[in-house]
């Protein structure tokens, strides 16, 4: 019986870091070649097709590199391939899932994969995180699931989840909704079905600029208040609680929706911005009165992303509709 075929890409991070000496600490240098053959066992379940795509560190990514990944996978599933895992460094990893997700039109898995611990480092869980990430991607259960993180034998869905610690090994959850999934020696095992998706088409412009501000205490209003003028085509705010800004930024904010479009999330780490609780100055209902909408669930970050997308493809008056979190995490 022939082997189904997998592809996998290297992007860099921490999975491919090594130390060129003890005192300039680790440098993105491992290929996506060199990686595979620390997992051997990879190449007894599959067809194997590797390239490396880039030794970047995961902070200098950026949309247009992601879109050439996103080419890249497309044309390997094209060729026969039943999923695609990409590995990449761990700051950034939330956020390329979401990217991926938001354009990922195919049944076949996409799987995002790293490490905490680079390379050169004892108990580097690199290798294992990459065999783990290929069983989910091989696995006829995730088919339909639109784009998945693997990590630490987890399985989270890209909508939701986040880097919540910056250095410990089990630094991804999936904040209120918990793991979509987890492997059980060797088995891939789902929780729930999968979720209904709404895939967008690709971006036909990228030159858009979607600022992300965050309001704390006693903030000056100077960033926000030149906005406009700083040529921005969309503006999100990491907001107080569920939703909150002070009356001097919600002031500014009514002005700025009326150019742009505006999105208000919680900057909490966990659950979802309000609709219709608070009605002082500056509340989510006020904010709302004011033209901005309401991210939900969705993290500033990942909303960032969906604002950027949407204003790409030219369907920014569907934000609304993106945003209803009952569409997005239906089972």
């Amino acid at each position: 019986m022939d082997q189904p075929k997998l592809a996998i890409a290297a992007l860099g991070g921490t999975v491919s870091m090594q130390a060129r000496n003890a005192e300039e600490g680790v440098f993105p240098t491992i290929s996506g070649e060199t990686l595979l053959t620390s997992a051997p066992q990879i190449m007894t379940l599959a067809r194997v097709t590797v390239e490396t795509l880039g030794l970047l560190p995961s902070a200098s990514l950026d949309f247009e590199f992601l879109l050439s990944v996103l080419s890249w996978a497309n044309f390997q599933i094209k060729q026969g391939a039943v999923g695609v895992v990409i590995t990449q460094g761990t700051d950034t990893l939330e956020e390329t899932a979401t990217f991926f997700d938001h354009l990922w039109d195919h049944d076949e898995p996409l799987v995002l994969t790293g490490a905490m611990r680079s390379a050169a480092q004892t108990g580097a869980e690199g290798p294992a995180n990459l065999l783990d990430a290929c069983r989910v991607a091989l696995a006829e259960n995730s088919r339909r699931r639109g784009v998945q993180v693997v990590m630490n034998g987890q399985i989270h869905q890209a909508s939701v989840v986040r880097k919540t610690d910056s250095l410990a090994l089990q630094a991804f959850s999936s904040p209120i909704f918990g793991p979509a999934g987890m492997l059980v020696e060797e088995t891939v095992r789902y929780l729930r079905q999968p979720a209904q998706r709404r895939v967008l088409p690709l971006p036909k412009k990228t030159t858009q600029k979607i600022a992300l501000l965050q309001a704390t205490l006693s903030a000056d209003t100077l960033l926000l208040e030149n906005i406009l003028e700083l040529g921005y085509d969309g503006l999100v705010i990491s907001a107080f609680g569920a939703g909150h800004l002070s009356k001097s930024w919600a002031d500014i904010v009514e002005k700025i929706a009326e150019r742009i479009p505006v999105i208000i999330a919680t900057r909490t780490g966990s659950g979802s911005t309000a609709q219709s609780s608070y009605g002082f100055m500056g509340s989510e209902m006020d904010l709302i009165r004011k033209g901005a909408s309401m991210a939900g669930f969705l993290c500033p970050r990942k909303a960032r992303i969906l604002l950027w997308l949407l204003m790409g493809c030219q369907r920014q008056a569907e934000l609304a509709r993106y945003l209803k979190e009952d569409i997005r995490f239906q089972n």
